[in-house]
């Protein structure tokens, strides 16, 4: 069974990475054809330590959520959970039936879709705010781990599994969503940003119409792209999902139809009006219990931070996990015996009138999200990035406050593609990946002492051990016939030494000139690996690995990506 192989995985993996230590080692997993090295997270600076907690030492932070995932009986248990509490499957394969009609999806998730109208069917749910082009690669990795993991629990527990995709809409910072960041021709990276639409930064993003600038965006970036078997199809799918008149969480939605809809993914568009009714209870019980929310929350978060995890949400003591929506999105805080919407006073059974007409209008926040999302659907496992799992920890007592059960969570998977010649490069120089992040030439330098010859190596440190020494030796003796001597000559040690060291540099200079296809390899490989200093999987968007793979890159993940929580595994494709 999946849960039984992932507790072996780690136990065995335990004994290899022993400690939470930038020293743990990488495991290079030997895999016909292909290069797969995966990295403990407890080493890598841009993952949080709850990560490793979560995967290695799940006691620790158990109470927090519903269950361990390498559990099989804790999947058992959520399954019986999700099945024993009653939600509105019919109205919610109505919805996603109007949206799939309106979108065009592909047969496959139509079909999907219309499961979760069954009693029994089950839901892994994942999500993302939408974005430009479908965002960076971690969206692409988080769907995928989520329809492995349905495939996973519907052959080991019989049940029907449905993968769903949940398209945050409703936010409105339209700098963090409008820009795309590929590598370009000459393998450096370069970012297409949408124009523009009226009303972007003030609107949700759900409600912000692309205009024909969108094409011209499209041009950009094929430019940009360098040229491939895949670039036509890969243009031309984004400009069938990204068209002018399109909202930007339809294009988006449509985009991730077409890469994996036909694979049965189903993806919803969570600022549909149309499902707001369906949870106006959970909206109505905030506005009646004022602070609740924000109090638990906030309790979890300082257990988190007893146990040496930042907390990912602080919510203030006023606050509301409500926003308000119309037209902007408005946040709703407790005032006085009432409320304040953004300048606008209103009293309680004010606006829990208008949740009842008009649910619409109204908007979980961080804290409410995941409660409303699994009130919609059957959720016993959610797929969450590394910092979604921090938040997701201060959540217990609010599932449990408002009577939902709290799914599992199985972090997605974490990963860094990379083509044939960077892993020659990575093997044959033993260079650990993280040494590429820094944006300086450190590790190069290192990486140039290690290929110089011993002759001129040993020569340099024998050179400078002898001058230490004689000097120092010189030092001590000085004092016997001028004691003001000594000084000069720990002066003359001190530029004796600079003079070596500098001599050292030209030596590294000279390496760096004489192996120009090192250095080439390693520019290469740190580019592609921490474009602009960051994770790749954060910064590339999936348009620069759809022109370079083609559509059989989803085909390749959805069969070999690894789904060992704790692990980053850099692979080739």
């Amino acid at each position: 069974m999946f849960s039984d192989a992932l507790r072996q995985y780690r136990a065995v993996s335990s004994d290899s990475f022993p400690a939470a230590t930038p020293g743990l080692p990488s495991l290079a997993v030997p895999v016909p054809g292909q290069t797969r090295i995966a990295i403990d997270v407890r080493r890598i600076a841009w993952i949080r330590k709850l990560a490793g907690d979560y995967a290695f030492h799940f006691p620790k932070v158990a109470d927090l959520y519903a269950g361990d995932p390498a559990s099989r009986e804790a999947w058992s248990e959520s399954i019986r959970r999700a099945a024993g509490y009653d939600r509105p499957g019919r109205d919610m394969a109505a919805v996603l039936g109007r949206q799939q009609e309106a979108r065009s999806s592909p047969p496959a998730a139509r079909d999907a879709a219309a499961r979760l109208a069954v009693p029994g069917t089950v839901a892994i749910v994942t999500g993302q705010q939408a974005t430009a082009f479908g965002g960076p690669l971690f969206t692409l990795l988080k769907a995928i781990t989520a329809m492995r993991l349905a495939r996973r629990v519907a052959r080991e527990h019989q049940v029907e599994v449905v993968p769903v995709f949940w398209v945050h809409a409703e936010d409105h910072d339209w700098d963090e969503v409008a820009a795309c960041t590929i590598l370009d021709r000459a393998h450096q990276p370069a970012t297409v940003r949408l124009g523009r639409p009226e009303g972007a930064g003030e609107l949700p993003v759900g409600e912000l119409k692309l205009d024909a600038a969108v094409e011209d965006a499209i041009d950009s970036l094929q430019s940009a792209l360098a040229p491939s078997d895949f670039t036509g199809w890969t243009v031309s799918a984004l400009r069938q999902a990204y068209t002018p008149g399109t909202s930007i969480s339809q294009a988006f939605a449509r985009w991730l139809d077409a890469l994996l809809g036909p694979h049965g993914l189903v993806v919803f568009e969570s600022s549909d009006p149309a499902a707001k009714p369906l949870v106006s209870d959970i909206f109505e019980r905030e506005l009646r219990e004022p602070g609740r929310t924000a109090s638990l929350a906030a309790a979890a978060g300082a257990t988190l931070a007893s146990r040496g995890h930042q907390p990912q949400v602080e919510p203030q003591p006023d606050a509301t996990a409500l926003f308000h929506m119309n037209g902007a999105r408005t946040a709703i805080r407790r005032r006085d015996a009432g409320y304040a919407v953004g300048e606008r006073s209103a009293s309680a059974d004010e606006l829990i009138a208008e949740v009842r007409s008009a649910p619409w209008r109204f908007s979980p926040n961080v804290l409410l999200r995941s409660v409303v999302q699994d009130r919609l659907f059957p959720t016993i496992a959610y797929v969450p990035g590394p910092s979604e799992l921090a938040y997701l920890g201060q959540l217990r007592g609010v599932y449990d406050h408002f009577g939902v059960p709290m799914p599992l969570l199985f972090p997605r998977a974490t990963a860094t593609l990379i083509d044939s010649a960077t892993a020659r490069f990575l093997q044959r120089y033993d260079v650990p990946v993280e040494a590429l992040q820094p944006q300086d030439e450190a590790a190069l330098n290192r990486l140039l002492e290690s290929q110089l010859p011993a002759s001129i190596e040993g020569a340099l440190k024998d050179a400078e051990e002898k001058v230490r020494g004689s000097l120092e030796r010189l030092a001590e003796a000085m004092p016997a016939l001028d004691p003001t001597l000594a000084g000069a000559a720990r002066t003359t040690l001190g530029r004796m030494q600079h003079e070596l060291q500098a001599l050292h540099s030209k030596v590294i200079q000279a390496a760096k000139r004489r192996d120009e296809t090192l250095r080439r390899q390693f520019t290469r490989a740190q580019t592609q690996i921490f474009p602009l200093g960051h994770p790749q999987e954060r910064t590339l968007g999936l348009p620069f690995f759809l022109n370079r793979y083609g559509p059989a890159l989803v085909e390749r993940l959805l069969e070999d990506l690894p789904m060992e929580p704790g692990y980053h595994w850099v692979m080739t494709i």
